[in-house]
């Protein structure tokens, strides 16, 4: 399997590139040069396997050349060995059709430990025998810094600088990151936005002067391998609720587009998917561009939902370059118009490529604290703010007769003051992280600046820490 750039002038690479490069040169995003397809008879054949197992078959035809089914297999098997719930992402019924998918279940307690587990395997799998040390630059907007650092936390050869807005991740979500004491691991709390941080993180991958100095590498959604391990659940999900004889429909809390993108993926790999529901809060751009063709930046407005308060989606980069004839040169050439105006219009074939499988909802605050109260009142499950989108607006979008699957993406206690504003419950932290509070935290504060954040990178990275100036 090779990868290619969404921009179009960045050299292909296989999956172990892709993977140790995250982004492209080009500044683009790598994507598999074909989808790969499953048949209606592999997908049937999903229904009675361990996750485990799904995930080696869905992922088999993405890693090829790069990785044996075995050495997969045995991937997979040490990155969800960590996982609390024997399914690793079970499913919960709430009503009738509304289903959700617990995908929260990993060591810090966010769907993002499904994907960042197996990434920090592949990392150690990929260096393991060379020099090279690699360094890992990222940006969140809450449960990817913590994601990260805790699959990379003390392995030999990664160096991790995690970017977060300072003040606008809660309590728990900073100190999942912030109380990690590894030599390898850097917490940077930047004194700006999400999308600044995440401006500044591109920022430093695309400055030749700075990115020539490491081995750099991305662990956001912007790194392929992240996007591919979450393709899995979505097939997990639909063989237990009857496909591929019927279509289930997914709802998913969107922020930068990465993980609604991956129901994009298994549709075009042959998974019968009624619709998907691109669920935003009043960060809104998605909903507008989806429903409209206005792709505009807006200021950012914070909410009890954090890690979907962004006003630029990485990942609809690859959206539009698949929907607009994979044309890397009119891809870029669109990017960099919004890049220096932060407005741009979707094509016709952008936009009408969408319109079959997107649909899009904005929940505001009021409405996200009803979704809460209302899982809690008549289903009995307490859930966290960002998932309460998602239900909210599955609700919306209901079919009779077809399973609406929301994606559950955090444990309710990572937002428990927001819980409890809106039903009165307080949630208590697994066990298993329950001193979180008694932990000493190390973070430091720096100007949202690109000389900033990149002096504080060399400054720090053993590789150039004498070579910097």
């Amino acid at each position: 399997m090779r990868y290619v750039s969404t921009r179009g002038d960045a050299p292909a690479l296989d999956f172990r590139g892709a993977t140790l490069a995250g982004l492209a040169s080009d500044g683009g995003l790598y994507l598999p040069e074909t989808w790969p397809t499953l048949s209606a008879q592999e997908i049937a054949g999903l229904a009675g396997l361990s996750y485990v197992d799904t995930a080696v078959a869905v992922m088999a035809p993405f890693v090829a050349g790069s990785l044996t089914r075995d050495e997969l297999k045995a991937l997979c098997e040490a990155a969800y060995g960590r996982f609390s719930h024997a399914a690793i992402v079970p499913l919960v019924q709430v009503d009738h059709d509304q289903w959700l998918m617990e995908l929260f279940h990993g060591p810090t307690l966010a769907f993002k430990d499904v994907a960042l587990q197996l990434l920090g395997q592949l990392f150690q799998k990929f260096l393991t025998g060379t020099d090279t040390r690699l360094t890992i630059i990222g940006a969140t907007s809450g449960d990817t810094g913590s994601a990260a650092i805790d699959a990379v936390a003390g392995r030999d050869g990664i160096d991790i600088f995690m970017l977060h807005p300072e003040g606008r991740v809660s309590d728990v979500q900073r100190r999942q990151m912030t109380t990690v004491i590894a030599p390898n691991v850097h917490n940077i709390a930047i004194r700006g936005d999400f999308d600044t941080a995440q401006g500044l993180v591109k920022a430093m991958f695309n400055n030749p002067a700075f990115s020539s100095r490491f081995t750099l590498s991305a662990v956001n959604s912007i790194n392929w391998a992240r996007l591919m391990a979450q393709v899995v659940y979505y097939f997990y999900a639909a063989v237990r609720l009857g496909g591929p004889e019927r279509a289930v429909a997914f709802s998913v809390p969107t922020g930068n587009f990465g993980d609604v993108f991956a129901g994009y993926v298994a549709a075009k790999m042959g998974l019968p998917i009624a619709k998907l529901v691109v669920a935003t809060n009043v960060n809104d751009i998605l909903a507008r561009a989806l429903s409209t063709g206005d792709y505009s930046s807006r200021e950012v407005i914070a909410t009890p939902t954090p890690s979907m308060d962004i006003q630029v989606s990485s990942n609809f980069e690859r959206l539009l370059f698949d929907l607009g004839g994979r044309d890397g040169r009119a891809l870029a050439a669109q990017m960099k118009d919004f890049e220096r105006s932060r407005a741009m219009r979707l094509t016709n074939a952008q936009s009408q490529g969408a319109s079959g499988l997107f649909f899009s909802e904005r929940v505001d605050v009021d409405e996200m604290a009803l979704a809460m109260r209302w899982a809690s009142e008549h289903s009995g499950e307490v859930i966290d703010p960002h998932t309460a989108i998602g239900l909210a607006a599955a609700r919306r979008q209901a079919v009779d007769g077809v399973p609406m699957v929301t994606l559950a993406t955090a444990h309710p206690a990572k937002f428990r003051d927001a819980v409890e504003r809106a039903t009165g419950l307080r949630p208590s932290l697994p066990g298993r992280i329950g001193d979180l509070f008694d932990r000493a935290e190390r973070f430091d504060t720096v100007d949202a600046t690109f000389d900033a954040v990149s002096e504080y990178v060399a400054a720090r990275d053993p590789c150039v820490r004498s070579a910097w100036t």
